[in-house]
């Protein structure tokens, strides 16, 4: 409003005097910002803390909490180190020459219209490709894939 002393316009707005007066001190940190990010990108695995004694180091009074409220509106983060694989080179396995010699298990697990899990163990014979056993339940504890295995092994001997 003008022509209205700024007692009054400060009253119709419901504001503090002292907020309409106040002047922002508020330093520029655009190059601070700038030299955050060129560490930042020159050394990927620093996080915010040790670019804070870095600056510390280099002369510049700086606090570790005005580092991370940057680095973080900055949208940097440290980049996560991927585990290196050892690399093994596998050898394909050799072809079935004769019956019994190699018997795969297969688990394979379903469920019924009512919700219920149903599981299969099947044992294959990989030469002739014969379904040696079929075991079905709601579940199979190890003792009963035990018994199982026993019994192929009466019957066809061990692989």
């Amino acid at each position: 409003m003008v022509g209205v002393s700024e007692r009054k316009n400060c009253i119709a707005v419901s504001l503090a005097r002292g907020t309409h007066r106040h002047k922002s001190t508020k330093k520029d940190e655009s190059e601070l910002r700038e030299q955050i990010k060129e560490i930042a990108h020159a050394r990927k695995p620093f996080g915010y803390e040790r670019i804070t004694r870095l600056l510390q180091r280099g002369g510049l009074r700086i606090n570790r909490k005005r580092v991370y409220r940057m680095y973080k509106q900055e949208g940097l983060q440290v980049r996560r180190r991927c585990r290196k694989r050892e690399r093994r080179l596998r050898k394909p396995l050799e072809q079935a020459t004769y019956p019994c010699q190699r018997c795969p298990l297969d688990f394979v697990s379903g469920s019924l219209s009512s919700g219920s899990r149903l599981r299969t163990l099947n044992v294959i014979d990989e030469f002739t490709r014969e379904c040696l056993a079929v075991e079905v339940d709601f579940g199979l504890p190890g003792e009963r894939v035990v018994r199982v295995l026993e019994r192929l092994a009466w019957c066809y001997g061990t692989p």
